[in-house]
């Protein structure tokens, strides 16, 4: 059954060579004049240069091949490390890659090697036709993809020495490329012998690029593409081909968990790998934000948690945004493994794109994959809490200054005619109105949006403490229940508690007494019973009045 969670209450529930510096082995090097402080950049190269000559032998180079640099890394005692790439009668070699380490005043170390002895070949004329060792990776790309059909497919050949697979050999590299039936790109680089034909190596591959957008909420951001021909994609192949769609301001047909006709989800393209402009007037701008927010919310859970993807096997969501007529709300919607964003109205909602909404929204795909916390009562209340608890913590990770990390819920989403400057308020849950700070026997009876104040307001606690205080500029005035005060333990072990008891110890039916139980388990696994910690997770409970 499709189960659709809402950020807020409703009544509906590799790289080229870059900057490198060609040199022949017969080229006249002079010696690295060292000047006074740490070697710089060129120096590094002259001395590494010194040192090709110097140790050719050693280092399997001869008058056929040559160098460029690929890197250069100054330690900061002045040891200097230059990575070069070579080429074979101007055939790049794989495996022809090396590192040479220098002494701070530029002595020679060593080298590391991709692989050892020098290239020597009988001759650098293929057996093989350029179109043979095409069509021989189409097929393969076909393989690849059994049972797909694909279009468009092209290949192209390129003329290599292989040095990675035993004794050096004449290679085609060749990149075929094509569209699934979907209509995404899919690639695979296949290694052919140039002299027989036999397949010597092949993998998965996809062209990819960095662009930047420039988004509504958190400026301009740094973006992964995927180019296809002359043009961009916004879908990021290194974080499970997660992207981002246009959905035309339509909506879903559905009833009772059953679709009947979905919002479309029209891939964004782009001519440049520049996208946006910041401003509504462009419909990528939104976009920007929504994968940007999924990009950092990927980032939090595979770089805090060790989580690989929302459903901890490395495949990529999908966002929606520009969804309905001034729809004002986002939600997560289990059955496309989605989030879908509005416009927002203008007078009380902007486009509900920002950070901490992406946080919230992926956030309902791992609790649903994990403990699956039931959507009503008082599991209903955690699964909310749940996504605004690690939504902030992802807001906080991304450590965007456009966007700064704070215990407020949607923010940047609100307009003046909603009347607060914020959805919800976690150092205070009650003050938008309808949130309970502590918890009563009655609770559950509240809208699900409303009951998980207790364990927002359990979370700040945990993390900043009680009383007040101001922290990003933003001022925080947090009371407890039974009037003690709470020393908090910082927003880290706060994400990492809550994350544990979410997936090790949680289930459907967890209710606030389980939550404690939950993370204190958690918190004695990760720190020790009777820890500062364990011991912080149970004063912040009964501070909430969860005992």
């Amino acid at each position: 059954m499709s189960r659709t969670r809402h950020i807020r209450g409703s009544r509906l529930a590799t790289a080229g060579l870059a900057a490198t510096t060609a040199t022949l082995l017969t080229a006249a090097l002079s010696p690295a004049a060292h000047a006074e402080g740490r070697p710089t950049r060129a120096t590094a190269i002259e001395n590494a240069a010194t040192a090709l000559v110097d140790h050719a032998a050693a280092l399997g180079l001869t008058s056929a091949e040559q160098t460029s640099v690929r890197d250069v890394i100054v330690d900061k005692d002045g040891t200097q490390h230059v990575r070069y790439d070579r080429t074979y009668h101007r055939l790049p070699v794989l495996g022809g890659d090396f590192v040479v380490h220098l002494a701070p005043a530029g002595a020679y170390r060593g080298a590391d090697r991709a692989s050892k002895g020098a290239v020597s070949l009988p001759s650098t004329t293929p057996q093989v036709s350029a179109p043979k060792a095409a069509g021989l990776a189409v097929n393969a790309l076909r393989a690849a993809n059994l049972g797909d059909r694909l279009r468009q497919v092209k290949a192209k050949p390129q003329l290599v020495v292989d040095a990675l697979h035993g004794a050096p050999r004449l290679a085609w590299r060749t990149n075929a490329v094509g569209l699934d039936s979907l209509g995404n790109p899919v690639a695979r680089t296949v290694l052919t012998d140039a002299r027989t034909g036999a397949q010597i190596d092949a993998w998965d591959s996809i062209e990819t690029a960095t662009g930047d957008g420039k988004s509504l909420y958190s400026g301009t951001v740094a973006l992964e593409t995927t180019q296809s021909g002359s043009t961009y994609q916004l879908k990021d192949p290194t974080r499970g081909n997660t992207y981002t769609g246009d959905a035309a301001n339509k909506t879903d047909l559905c009833f009772f968990g059953i679709c009947f006709q979905r919002a479309p989800a029209t891939l964004f393209t782009d001519a440049d790998n520049h996208w946006g402009t910041g401003t509504t007037a462009d419909r990528s701008s939104a976009a920007v934000d929504a994968q940007y927010g999924t990009d950092e919310t990927w980032d939090y859970y595979k770089n805090v948690h060790g989580r690989n993807g929302i459903g901890g096997d490395g495949k990529g969501s999908y966002n929606r945004v520009h969804y309905g007529s001034n729809y004002n709300n986002a939600f997560w919607d289990d059955s496309c493994f989605c989030m879908t964003y509005g416009d927002g109205d203008g007078t009380t909602f902007g486009p509900l794109v920002a950070l901490d909404v992406a946080g919230h929204e992926m956030t309902h795909g791992v609790t649903s994959k994990t403990a699956a916390l039931t959507y009503s009562g008082e599991s209903g209340g955690l699964n909310e809490a749940t996504s605004d608890i690690l939504g902030t913590l992802v807001e906080w990770y991304a450590n965007n200054s456009s966007d700064p990390g704070d215990y407020l819920i949607g923010e940047e989403i609100v307009r003046s005619g909603f009347g607060k400057p914020a959805l919800r308020f976690m150092d205070k849950p009650s003050k938008d109105g309808s949130s309970a700070d502590y918890w009563s026997s009655s609770v559950g009876n509240l809208d699900v949006h409303y009951s998980s104040g207790v364990a927002n307001h359990f979370a700040y606690l945990l993390a900043e403490g009680s009383g007040p205080k101001t922290i990003n500029g933003v001022s925080y005035d947090s009371p407890t229940y039974n009037g003690s005060t709470v020393t908090g333990i910082g927003r880290d072990k706060l994400g990492k508690i809550w994350y544990r008891a979410l997936t090790v110890y949680m289930t459907s039916s967890t209710n606030y007494a389980g939550a404690r139980t939950a993370t204190l388990n958690a918190a004695k696994d990760l720190y020790g019973a009777g820890s500062t910690e364990y011991n912080a997770v149970a004063a912040a409970w009964s501070a909430v009045n969860v005992n």
